[in-house]
């Protein structure tokens, strides 16, 4: 190919693949992915006539479609004449085009091959890029300008390409969502042709940006598209580019360089979560050194969430327990630091709860709150048969977010207290609950508030001043006076 233009030119004009790897070879500093291979198939794909991608950030997609795509367009077979890529400004548009412009001026081989070229310059300065050998024509828009009956000779945009039109800011409103929404549908769509190809490229900066409506859209059959997503760690938690992330090592530092779990999550897992929505936010966290010992102690409570298999990217067993303290507004909730949370069998899991239930009580057993579901039956019925002060806890339904959302004001309020050591991986599935990978110590602290709320409620509002647990060990004689509670139960209950 370096040697002989014909078989050159034979070659990259087949092939989007062959151009890019020849022409672009500067960029290829890692073994190309699959998913980059899938990305220059779409190009390829002439059939399909909207394509939405969301990759992870630095993972090549502008490269590959305003730039490399751009060119390979009208100099490939497809011989396209006017190609229309839109940022999200002007300004951003302009450094598309300059790309473009830089590589034809700088690949001395590239520009014998499709040069020459000349500028055109408009309204914004230079705005289009003309290649007369091929009559083809290069222009850039924004969301700021008004792209309708756009041509270029008898030519409408045959290639639309989509590039970043939004951002946190324009996405934090509906206005401004429905502002590019409009925008893309009533301007952008109408102003090709019925063969015209359209690429929106960008990452998720909410989940009603129009990369999501988009996805919904062809989802729900209203749009004919393919709609793909690469976040930057795949199936069995094996990186998306093993050329460039060979370990989970290679990952890991690529997370601390962003150093911050919403960015990454958002521009790498392609996950968001909002500030505002977080369930446990960090700011809220009380943390203690020692136990109180001037508080009334009530018992001890294991809330415990169980994993269904053993596989490394399950989730694990969770076992989070807790002393609680006073009731009603007195209530205080102190997290242990003696934390389950790894991956182990039914029979270990038993004998575990059990460990745990002996050892921690001041009173006696532990109580245990087992998530009531399917084969966790079994284990509620050997703890009980045992002797264990165990409860099923049926969850009806409830997403994990939505049962911690129930709980989650007893955080913000105070009353909880988590140790100054041996929480660290709690408080991390707490404030980055949507974020972190497992959820199942955030599930099986959610199961353990709620079951002490319920039974915080049980004690009425007119006997408040009775401590509950004195109730059960030394039921006092009957009651009489004005706090007398009249109910068909046994007012010790």
């Amino acid at each position: 190919m370096l040697r002989d233009k014909q078989v050159r030119i034979n070659t990259v004009t087949r092939s989007h693949f062959w151009f890019f790897s020849f022409y672009f070879a500067e960029f290829i500093t890692y073994e190309t992915a699959p998913f980059q291979h899938e990305m220059m198939a779409m190009t390829e794909d002439e059939d399909t006539k909207l394509h939405v991608v969301i990759a992870f950030r630095n993972s090549g997609k502008s490269t590959i479609f305003n730039e490399s795509y751009a060119l390979w367009s009208i100099f490939g077979r497809q011989q396209r004449k006017f190609i229309l890529i839109l940022g999200q400004t002007q300004t951003q548009a302009q450094q598309y085009l300059q790309n473009i412009k830089n590589k034809l001026e700088q690949s001395q081989l590239l520009k014998n091959d499709l040069g020459p070229f000349q500028e055109e310059s408009g309204q914004w300065g230079a705005s289009a890029l003309v290649i007369p050998r091929f009559n083809a024509k290069i222009m850039i828009g924004s969301v700021e300008q008004s792209i309708r009956g756009l041509r270029y000779n008898q030519y409408r945009p045959d290639l639309i390409i989509v590039d970043d039109v939004e951002d946190l800011g324009s996405a934090k409103t509906k206005e401004g969502r429905d502002k590019v929404w409009n925008w893309l549908n009533g301007e952008v769509i109408p102003a090709g042709d019925r063969n015209t190809k359209m690429i929106v490229v960008g990452n998720l900066v909410h989940e009603d940006c129009s990369l999501r409506r988009f996805q919904q859209a062809i989802h729900s059959g209203n749009q004919r598209g393919i709609y793909a997503e690469y976040p930057i760690i795949g199936d069995e938690d094996k990186a998306l580019w093993p050329g460039k992330y060979p370990t989970q090592t290679d990952i890991k530092d690529e997370e601390m360089k962003i150093g911050n779990k919403t960015s990454w999550a958002r521009e790498f897992l392609l996950k968001i979560i909002s500030e505002k929505d977080r369930a446990i936010h960090k700011e809220w966290l009380q943390f203690y050194d020692v136990l109180p010992s001037d508080k009334k102690y009530k018992y001890t409570g294991i809330g415990i969430d169980l994993a269904i298999s053993l596989r490394d990217q399950a989730d694990c067993t969770a076992m989070v327990p807790a002393n609680v303290y006073g009731n009603r507004e007195s209530l205080e909730i102190y997290i242990l630091p003696q934390i389950v949370n790894r991956r182990i069998t039914s029979l270990e899991t038993l004998e575990e709860a059990k460990r745990l239930s002996d050892s921690l009580g001041e009173r006696g057993r532990a109580k245990l709150y087992v998530e009531e579901v399917a084969y966790q039956k079994s284990l509620i019925e050997h703890l009980k048969r045992d002797g264990y002060p165990v409860k099923g806890v049926k969850v009806y339904g409830q997403d994990k977010l939505a049962r911690l959302n129930a709980v989650s004001y007893l955080v913000q309020s105070g009353k909880v207290f988590f140790p100054i050591k041996g929480a660290e991986r709690l408080i991390a599935q707490l404030v980055g609950f949507g974020i972190e990978k497992h959820d199942d110590l955030a599930d099986a602290f959610s199961i353990l508030l709620s079951e002490i709320i319920e039974d915080d409620r049980k004690i009425g509002p007119s006997v408040t001043s009775i401590e509950r647990q004195d109730w059960w060990d030394n039921p006092p004689p009957a009651p009489s006076g004005p706090w007398v509670i009249r109910t068909n139960r046994p007012y010790h209950q």
